[in-house]
């Protein structure tokens, strides 16, 4: 019989306690021989719409305690996986809470909206079409944090109608193509898919196909940046161009 190793790499990855997608999407995308542990984080309350003061209140919460539990299965690497979270506060936020999550997990770390922008820049884009299930708040700050790092968005698409903690993750792989379809503009080289409670990853293949451009979503992203940052070769259930450039 032949077994995985499970001693290529251990992926930590911090989740908002109410996200129910982040954790299969990771799954889909593992590479072989690693494993991925999951600690979740709180800092927001439930019934309220995740609006832009509600995210920027997690990505400032203490997460201490998270990093204390995600170090006890000594990873390799940690990913920050809320995109909103980080990006209502700006770049700057943003790559000092990872800083600091390397520091208190002894791992390397990749943030969702760190690594949305990294991976936007690796397939060379500088004019995007965005779509996400935020508010509209939220979708200007994401322009804006994409701004920041050079990159323009021609078009920004949302589902026009406020979404619960829930909400966002009940999104079917169905709407989350149409809303990646209205997000596209003749000008946009790239279209991305902010959210990393959202059914993107399942259907990135077939906007490709039909939109002959490359998409970038959250959770695609993430596992892009702890795939180039640890040297791992692509394998075959990766969906979308962007893992052509590992």
């Amino acid at each position: 019989m032949t077994f995985e190793t499970r001693t290529r790499a251990k992926i930590g990855v911090l989740v908002p306690f109410t996200n129910t997608n982040l954790e299969p999407d990771m799954e889909l995308l593992r590479p072989p021989d690693c494993t991925v542990h999951f600690q979740r984080m709180g800092g927001y309350d439930v019934d309220e719409i995740p609006g832009s003061d509600q995210m920027a209140g997690l990505g400032a919460s203490d997460i201490s305690n998270d990093l204390r539990m995600i170090a006890g299965v000594r990873p390799d690497v940690v990913l920050y996986g809320c995109t909103s979270a980080t990006l209502t506060h700006g770049p700057e936020f943003d790559a000092t809470l990872a800083a600091e999550i390397k520091s208190g997990s002894g791992a390397a770390c990749f943030t969702a909206a760190g690594a949305l922008i990294s991976a936007i820049q690796t397939i060379g884009a500088k004019k995007v079409g965005f779509s996400s299930p935020y508010l509209g708040e939220i979708n200007q700050q994401a322009m804006g944090f994409m701004a920041a790092n050079g990159i323009e968005t021609v078009k920004c698409a949302d589902v026009g109608r406020e979404l619960g903690n829930y909400g966002q993750g009940e999104l079917t792989p169905d709407e989350v193509y149409e809303l990646a379809l209205q997000a596209d503009h003749p000008d946009a080289q790239a279209i991305i898919l902010s959210c990393t409670d959202m059914r993107s990853v399942e259907v990135i293949s077939h906007i490709e196909a039909h939109l002959g451009k490359p998409v970038v979503t959250s959770n695609q992203a993430m596992m892009f940046a702890v795939m180039r940052g640890l040297s791992i070769a692509r394998h075959a259930a990766l969906p979308g161009r962007l893992f052509d450039y590992l």
